[in-house]
């Protein structure tokens, strides 16, 4: 059954490659990836669909697809730490890489077309000597031992978020606070009457000439 859905998902229009959990593993083992992620509520997600359809139409070993993470896939966007969309994530499958760069098509062809090989359990030869001590070293430990490295990474990322939600509130009520000031000292700082006082002075001050 895996495998028809896996055939399904490289035979059928690029426009129709859409991963989830059903499909993640089989189609990007062993690949370079480049991944829309994605909701269809998104007014950006549906500015940048055309472009992303003609992307993923195109021949390349890389595999171009999207992933709405409101579905059954979101436990894929949470792990690679998706908070806005559409999000453009590429690079290996299970360390994936932020894509900060140009958003039309022909920028996106080009980043494509320079995205090779890279280093994975499936492609050792691409790894750095600092890699592939790192999966040898990982290689020698239980299922066990993986699980608690997993959850504790899954931690830590958890402890980002929240002390970054929490500078983020900081730095909101701080900037409350300093735009309250900033009102309360234009308006100490109005002219009111005395402009208009002072116009009057020295209009009556010009009649007396």
């Amino acid at each position: 059954m895996k495998f028809l859905l896996v055939l399904i998902a490289l035979v059928v229009s690029g426009h129709a490659l859409e991963l989830d959990n059903h499909n993640w593993d089989e189609v990007t083992a062993g690949k370079t990836v480049f991944i829309k992620f994605m909701a269809p509520w998104c007014g950006h997600c549906k500015k940048l669909a055309p472009v992303w359809a003609e992307l993923m139409d195109r021949k390349t070993d890389v595999v171009v697809a999207k992933i709405d993470c409101t579905g059954t896939a979101k436990n894929i966007c949470d792990d690679n730490g998706v908070k806005g969309y559409p999000t453009l994530k590429y690079g290996d499958p299970d360390d994936l890489q932020d894509y900060s760069g140009g958003r039309d098509l022909d920028t996106l062809k080009t980043f494509v077309d320079g995205l090779g090989p890279m280093c994975s359990l499936t492609n050792r030869d691409d790894c750095t000597a600092e890699q592939q001590k790192e999966i040898e070293e990982l290689q020698k430990l239980s299922v066990a031992e993986l699980d608690a490295k997993y959850e504790e990474k899954k931690a830590l990322r958890i402890e980002a978020e929240a002390t970054f939600k929490k500078r983020v509130d900081q730095l909101q009520k701080k900037y409350e606070k300093t735009v309250a000031k900033k009102e309360k000292a234009l308006q100490r700082a109005k002219a009111g009457f005395l402009s208009a006082v002072l116009k009057q002075k020295i209009s009556e001050g010009k009649d007396e000439l």
